[in-house]
């Protein structure tokens, strides 16, 4: 190639080589293919609309009067919502001192702004029995609340293990009140 007056090659355009743009137009093609092989990796490590659909569930309450209590499912999991009467409530606030294997006052276990629904999974924190308690007529077990039949496990009103093997109280999921009537877990 033959040289200008001011020194650069002839063929170039405002500095920019014809080898330039190459390199230019070669780095360009492979970021889009590369793009083009990672965002199918990386979008199929995202949870599927299944889900996504069964991670919360929502629970309409305005039916319950107080002292019912009603089962529903969340992440194929029994799930049990009470609505407490005032001598539930005064009851497990009385026993909120008592010696206890897993110590929780009700106010702990009933959630911020909420006065006296009770929103908690219905498994057994021992081996994963389904306790007795949330249907009408069952078994509430000695401190009338709930009781697990595989091992003799006995829950206060509150959910709070009292006696038996089980390590720990019935565990109460994330929750927020969707709006008056509806709570959303999960």
């Amino acid at each position: 190639m033959a040289s200008t007056v001011d020194g650069t090659a002839e063929g170039t355009q405002d500095g920019v080589r014809r080898r330039d743009w190459i390199h230019i137009a070669a780095l360009s093609t492979a970021g889009v293919g590369g793009a083009s092989v990672v965002f199918p990796l990386v979008s199929q490590m995202a949870p599927s609309a299944d889900t996504l659909a069964a991670s919360t569930t929502d629970v309409d309450v305005s039916a319950i009067e107080a002292g019912q209590s009603i089962k529903a499912v969340f992440r194929d999991q029994p799930l049990f919502v009470s609505r407490l009467t005032p001598e539930n409530i005064a009851e497990a606030q009385a026993d909120d001192g008592a010696d206890m294997r897993d110590p929780q006052t009700l106010a702990d276990r009933l959630g911020e702004g909420n006065e006296d629904i009770l929103i908690q999974l219905g498994v057994c924190t021992h081996l994963g029995c389904v306790p007795l308690g949330a249907g009408e007529g069952e078994d509430k077990g000695e401190y009338d609340g709930y009781f697990c039949p595989c091992h003799g496990s006995h829950y206060d009103v509150a959910g709070r293990i009292r006696k038996g093997p089980a390590p720990t109280n019935l565990a109460v999921p994330e929750f927020e009140f969707a709006s008056e009537s509806v709570i959303r877990v999960g």
